[in-house]
């Protein structure tokens, strides 16, 4: 009898513990999740900021900003392009003395045997590797622009090109391959190369070589889309510097149908890797 009381009362008091822990107990604590640990600093996109959406590309240039028609002159294009046999004289000149003064600060003798041309000789070599400043596009396409009812890939590659670093002038040399397809309107073959040759005989850097030329097709005979791929092997690492002989830098241009249609740019990449 004994036993049955007792444990009736532990019944009684663990209900009446539970009944006052439900009434009087502290409120419950509300769980909040917890946060990674914040990369702030440590070359990361800061906490919380969420990878932004890609700019719309801007416009393409107008090809010849110009009223002469040089595509992208430079502050003296204009002036070397005019000049008089009196004037041009004069400039080849001036270039002369400046030539003999770096062959003076080198520690050369201007005036020994093998060296008294030199300027002069340098002087005619470099006009000629820049000649690009004294050609219009506009005659450098002529009238080659032929009405065709075409619109497959027209492809040239493996034209070969030789320019100047406009960093340290020495060469870069390499070969460039150009496509576009057809709207209407074809270009003479040679006058893709011709392109080529004008922009790359001017004082460049590969990534705009590349551009300008796939600009110039653009502008010429508007066509569906334009891809230009160059590959050159640049003196100014191979000669100095790093000193990285057999290295190559690849640059590209893709317009139009080229850069929003994968297809089309893959066609492309194919056929210039073929032989």
């Amino acid at each position: 009898m004994s036993s049955q009381i007792d444990g009736a009362s532990s019944v009684a008091l663990l209900s009446d513990s539970l009944t006052r822990l439900q009434t009087t107990g502290p409120d419950p604590v509300s769980y909040t999740p917890r946060r990674p640990p914040s990369r702030d600093g440590y070359g990361f996109r800061k906490s919380g900021v969420s990878t932004p959406l890609k700019q719309e590309q801007p416009p393409i240039p107008e090809l010849v900003p110009d009223p002469n028609g040089l595509g992208w002159p430079a502050k003296s294009t204009v002036s070397r392009l005019t000049a008089t046999p009196e004037e041009k004289a004069e400039r080849e000149k001036k270039m002369a003395i400046a030539v003999r003064t770096i062959l003076d600060c080198i520690g050369e003798d201007p005036d020994r045997e093998g060296l008294l041309r030199t300027p002069e000789r340098y002087v005619q070599a470099l006009m000629f590797m820049t000649k690009g400043y004294e050609e219009r596009l506009i005659d450098v396409i002529n009238d080659a622009v032929f009405s065709e009812d075409h619109d497959e890939m027209v492809l040239v590659r493996d034209i070969e090109f030789s320019s100047l670093c406009e960093h340290h002038l020495v060469p870069f040399t390499g070969k460039v391959a150009i496509g576009y397809i057809p709207n209407k309107l074809v270009l003479g073959l040679s006058k893709l190369a011709r392109i080529a040759e004008t922009f790359s005989r001017r004082l460049q850097v590969q990534e705009r070589l590349t551009k300008q030329i796939a600009i110039a097709v653009q502008e010429a005979i508007k066509p569906r889309g334009v891809a230009v791929v160059m590959e050159a092997t640049h003196m100014c690492m191979t000669m100095r510097g790093v000193q990285k002989p057999g290295s190559t830098t690849v640059t590209s241009c893709m317009l139009g149908c080229f850069r929003t249609q994968q297809k089309t740019r893959e066609e492309f990449l194919t056929l210039i890797k073929g032989k």
